[in-house]
């Protein structure tokens, strides 16, 4: 039973630790691996070494691994390929579930002679030019495009290519109708149809500009890296399932206020300005809904108030994201949609009808912490119409815990629950309406197992009155899982950290239908690449348990005692972690940093999701917390158990959140952390979105003893307390963490008259946590504080395009 924490540690806790994966004598004794022993130096053999684990190298040297099964559209037969890692490059599968045949799905071999004719290069068989393809609807013919964006249509029978002269292919930044008749498309602000039968254009809109907007995106989110980029930008439209409604928004930006970023070049520098609110900004993004009919071009606003911009879209890059908050009944008749309020606190259920702009409210709910329509924040909300729009499944964790509710919609009365217990709901991943008890809704999970990691996610489904729950991922792992659109089949990996990933196929029952593939560590692990090892701990409630993982050197020597590096990322959206997948480099890269001689942590602390609401709300209020207590908690309980756990030498580091919580660790806790990296850290979320320290800290306000609410969680007010080695980094264009709240802290550190290392990157966004030098600096500040060596001269390589 969780309890909210108070501010104690606890440290005489008894420790529950899975049992190691028991290491091969190979892993210890291969040839060119150096026997480190005592405070011996850090050589440029050891960064080679740790250099060849990271994942980008890591990565090629397992097979089998990964399946994201693509359906073929409009086939009965629910048949999908995929692109899987095999020795020696890749190949393409295809697979038809009602026979349960895999196969290739063409002849590698003649293909890639084809293409070396057709093109003029040289092309091997299990390295070919393209990751995707399209196939002819009988088959016989596979359409790929090669790196040059030339696409080719090669008949499978006699293995001929030619280029492709057929339809138009879309482009990435079109919304394509259900019946495949329509592109809407987003240009200079306004909304656009293409008439794929006659090829014409016209425009929906016309008076859609700089500052009001049709189907845009807000400018918060991440213009200068898009537009720097090219990454297009899809139109925010809902197409109707009869394609002939398109929903959208009119986006007002009116009176945002601008960040600014200055683009480094010779000479002048180019200024980038967006407009970018943050928490007590009076004026927000505001949008109005609006319907098109596609016929008449007839344009209908819904009868409701203009909304705050909050989430707008999810899931994937913006070409795959799906518009998060709208849904349209199954018959086109009405389409839903949620009204979040600026703090998260307070959403509503509305319906409308397309045709009139009549909205009505179907359901209400508030809270006095943040409310979540799906525990991964960035998921897809868990809520569906259902019966023709008649009735919702809705998601809520009123109860304490994240489950479903179905609701008649006119009169908005609860009609039953569909799920309950000391577990969550995490996606809505199908509904089957057929059969008694409403249908079937298939959804994933996590908690429910007893005796498993509570991570770990399993699929099931229950009918939509609430009865008859199946489970239908029964081996005790983490069940990575996709169904296809008929619902009749699944494609489900599963794997544990300290496993290696297994993907079947199953029917809609959960029966296994066949074994797709049993991936390979074995190349890896011949390196001495180590399965990291679990633990369970207690948080510093001293009640409940949290989980975690330790990563070892190859060279791993119980005798010898070791510095701990700690890999941090707070959330409250996602922890450092997440699901419980085998992960040939998880984030922070700890494989190849512990083969410079660390113990590398990592910790679910309290404040994350996947658990109870209570568990995840644990720092509502206090972005500062950071789940820190808990890390500090959770070594103390480790060393006890493991002497070769160094606590005088402990590290931190981590980027973004991550890197404002590795600065609060070492200013708030300088007898504990005595190292740390920070990169891209949101220092003060003052400086940050609205969206996210509005609604996990809490609204912005004055205080009468004077400052305001937010001073609590700025790391430059406790830059006084800087007593380790502190090395910050941020780029000069990161446009969704400003540099701006580095700068708070550096200037509060110089008027401290403190030391510290800075690193920055010029004209890099805010992902530049993977590229080589960023990597290499935060190992060198780690071995020269840690190790107490000077780190060798050394080139990190770039992987291979």
């Amino acid at each position: 039973m969780f309890q909210r924490p108070s501010f104690r540690f606890y440290t005489s806790l008894a420790i529950t630790l899975l049992t190691p994966v028991a290491m091969s004598a190979q892993e210890f004794a291969l040839e060119h691996r150096l026997h480190r022993s005592g405070e011996a130096e850090v050589t440029q053999s050891d960064y080679a070494r740790a250099e060849a684990l990271l994942g980008w190298n890591a990565r090629g040297l397992v097979t089998g691994n990964q399946v994201t099964p693509r359906w073929l559209p409009e086939d009965g037969r629910g048949r999908f390929w995929y692109r899987n890692r095999r020795v020696g490059g890749f190949e393409f599968i295809l697979v038809d579930p009602t026979t349960g045949t895999r196969e290739h799905a063409f002849h590698h071999p003649r293909l890639a002679a084809a293409l070396s004719e057709a093109t003029g290069e040289a092309f091997e068989p299990w390295h070919l030019p393209f990751e995707t393809l399209a196939f002819n609807r009988g088959l016989d013919a596979v359409r790929v495009q090669t790196d040059d964006s030339t696409t080719w249509s090669c008949e499978i029978s006699t293995y001929a290519c030619e280029r492709w002269a057929g339809d138009v292919e879309s482009p990435v930044d079109a919304a394509v109708a259900p019946n495949g008749g329509w592109w809407a498309l987003e240009r200079d602000d306004n909304l656009w149809l293409r008439d794929l039968v006659t090829g014409e254009s016209r425009a929906l809109t016309t008076d859609g500009n700089g500052d009001v907007g049709w189907a845009n995106h807000p400018e918060y989110r991440d213009l200068v890296t898009h537009e720097r980029q090219g990454i297009p930008r899809p139109p925010v439209v809902a197409w109707s399932p009869d394609s002939r409604w398109i929903l959208t928004h009119r986006l007002d930006e009116r009176g945002v206020e601008p960040f600014h970023l200055l683009e480094t070049r010779t000479g002048r520098p180019l200024l980038h300005s967006y407009r970018y609110p943050i928490p007590g900004d009076s004026v927000l993004p505001r949008f109005a809904l609006f319907a098109f009919n596609v016929d008449s071009a007839e344009r209908v606003r819904l009868d409701t108030d203009p909304m705050h911009m909050v989430d707008v879209t999810c899931c994937g890059p913006l070409q795959d994201s799906v518009w998060k908050t709208v849904q349209w009944s199954s018959d086109s008749q009405e389409v839903f949609f949620t009204r979040m309020d600026r703090g998260y606190q307070e959403v509503e259920l509305l319906v409308a009808e397309p045709s009139t702009g009549e909205v009505r409210r179907v359901l209400h709910e508030r809270s006095s912490t943040w409310l979540e329509l799906n525990v991964g924040s960035s998921t897809i909300p868990n809520w569906r119409p259902v019966a023709q729009g008649a009735q919702v499944i809705w998601f809520s964790q009123r109860d304490g815990w994240g489950h479903l509710y179905r609701y008649e919609v006119s009169s908005g009365r609860l009609l039953n629950r569909i799920t309950e217990g000391p577990w969550t709901v995490n996606d809505v991943l199908h509904l089957d309406e057929s059969g008694p008890g409403g249908g079937w809704v298939y959804f994933t999970a996590t908690g429910r197992e007893e005796g498993e990691d509570p991570y770990h996610r399993h699929l099931y489904r229950v009918r939509l009155d609430g009865s008859g729950l199946e489970h239908l991922t029964p081996e005790s792992a983490d069940h990575d899982v996709k169904i296809s659109p008929s619902g009749q089949w699944i494609v489900d990996t599963y794997s544990t950290p300290t496993s290696e990933p297994v993907t079947i196929l199953r029917g809609a029952d959960g029966r296994e239908i066949r074994t797709l593939e049993e991936a390979d560590f074995s190349e890896l692990l011949a390196t001495g690449w180590r399965w990291p090892w679990p633990f369970t701990v207690k948080a510093r409630d001293g009640v409940t348990d949290i989980h975690g993982y330790l990563y070892l050197p190859s060279d791993f020597d119980s005798t010898r005692s070791y510095p701990v590096v700690d890999y941090i990322y707070p959330g409250p959206q996602s922890g450092a972690i997440g699901f419980r997948q085998a992960a040939v480099d998880p984030g922070g890269h700890p494989h190849a940093l512990a083969e410079l001689g660390f113990v590398v942590f990592t910790v679910d602390a309290l404040g994350l999701p996947y658990r109870s609401r209570a568990f995840h709300q644990a720092g509502y209020g206090d972005l500062a917390d950071n789940g820190l207590a808990d890390h500090i908690t959770a070594l103390r309980q480790l060393a006890l158990q493991y002497s070769w756990m160094d606590l005088s030498r402990v590290g931190i580091f981590g980027h973004s959140g991550g890197g404002f919580s590795s600065t609060r660790a070492i200013l708030e806790y300088p007898e504990f952390y005595r190292v740390a990296v920070s990169r891209a850290g949101n220092h003060d979320n003052r400086s940050f979105g609205h969206y996210w320290g509005e609604k996990y800290h809490g609204p912005l306000a004055s205080l009468a003893e004077g400052g305001d609410s937010y001073d609590r969680q700025a790391n430059q007010e406790l830059a006084h307390k800087l007593k380790g080695k502190l090395l910050l980094m941020y780029g000069t264009l990161d446009d969704r963490v400003h540099p701006n709240a580095n700068l708070l802290l550096i200037d509060a550190l110089v008027d401290a008259n403190l030391d510290f290392d800075l690193v920055v990157l010029p004209n890099r966004n805010h992902g530049f946590g993977s590229e080589p030098y960023v990597i290499r600096r935060t190992w060198d500040h780690l071995v020269r504080h840690l190790l107490g060596v000077e780190p060798p001269p050394y080139r990190i390589r770039a992987p291979t395009p």
